[in-house]
């Protein structure tokens, strides 16, 4: 992996760069992205080996486990943001130590099966409430206490089919250079 540039390891598809405008059509395609994120990541994981799963993506970085089990909780933390902005007046959510959480023993050696399992009911719902949203509720927010930022949920759905295929990306582009397919 030394050959490959870290920077490029690290963000596989780039940063997030939102849209100039949150067309309908941009919604709904990145609503099928979140909704499409589980089938495509236990695609891309279920057969991998436990020394598979342990071989970090970069130099430095979580491994494939902890990728996993990462995604699972971002976007379970996704989902109780998304009830918070519909059904209270722009909150404060509450942050966590990502980095803290990847280190905890199920991050570090439980088997990937029950977060794929997890994660496909997740992104059903995630993908349900988000097909099921007003324009006036797509444009409800939330502030993030890291950098009293606001979000509007329209924002929080490009930003999440990133994240998840941003993920995605780890794990392939490893598999790619490791020669595991």
């Amino acid at each position: 992996m030394e050959e490959l540039n870290l920077e490029k390891l690290k963000f596989p598809i780039g940063k997030f760069e939102a849209p100039k405008a949150f067309t309908s059509e941009y919604i709904s395609e990145k609503i099928a992205e979140i909704e499409s994120f589980p089938e495509r990541l236990r695609k891309e994981s279920l057969h991998l080996s436990d020394e598979q799963l342990d071989t970090p993506y970069r130099p430095g970085g979580w491994t494939v486990r902890q990728v996993i089990h990462h995604c699972a909780e971002s976007h379970m933390n996704c989902f109780i943001r998304i009830k918070w902005a519909l059904t209270e007046n722009n909150p404060v959510i509450k942050a966590y130590d990502e980095t803290l959480w990847s280190e905890l023993p199920d991050n570090l050696r439980m088997s990937i099966q029950p977060t794929l399992s997890l994660l496909e009911g997740l992104h059903y719902r995630i993908g349900f409430i988000l097909k099921n949203l007003s324009e006036t509720d797509l444009k409800k927010s939330f502030i993030h206490p890291e950098n009293n930022s606001e979000y509007q949920i329209k924002q929080i759905i490009g930003t999440y089919a990133w994240h998840g295929n941003h993920h995605l990306a780890h794990i392939t582009t490893l598999k790619k250079y490791k020669n595991w397919d």
